[in-house]
């Protein structure tokens, strides 16, 4: 999963093509917990780019956007936000499919 570098690569992204956020941290242990299948999420929803957000370094990003709470993920194309998954619980492999299931419909 790729890192976000930068607010103005955010914009860039949020704006063009498909792209599922994450917002995580490196010391939420429920973000650990999902961290095995990430991979496997990104493989079968190839048509996203996954992004990781790291919430201490984007904690502005994070305020506009109102994540209080991670692991969280928020999709959008070409700068329509999808829909959002966004709460302080930990989530399951099953929940985060659910989720991205639900974008396009």
């Amino acid at each position: 999963m790729k890192k976000l570098e930068s607010a103005e690569q955010f914009n860039e992204m949020r704006s063009n093509g498909k792209h599922i956020f994450m917002f995580s941290a490196d010391w939420c242990p429920d973000c650990r917990v999902i961290d095995p299948v990430l991979p496997e999420i990104e493989a079968k929803y190839k048509e996203y780019t996954f992004i990781y957000v790291d919430r201490d370094q984007f904690i502005d990003l994070c305020i506009e956007l109102d994540v209080f709470g991670i692991p969280s993920f928020i999709g959008f194309r070409d700068g329509q936000e999808l829909g959002r998954f966004v709460s302080k619980d930990r989530k399951t492999q099953e929940e985060i499919e659910n989720f991205i299931e639900t974008l396009e419909q």
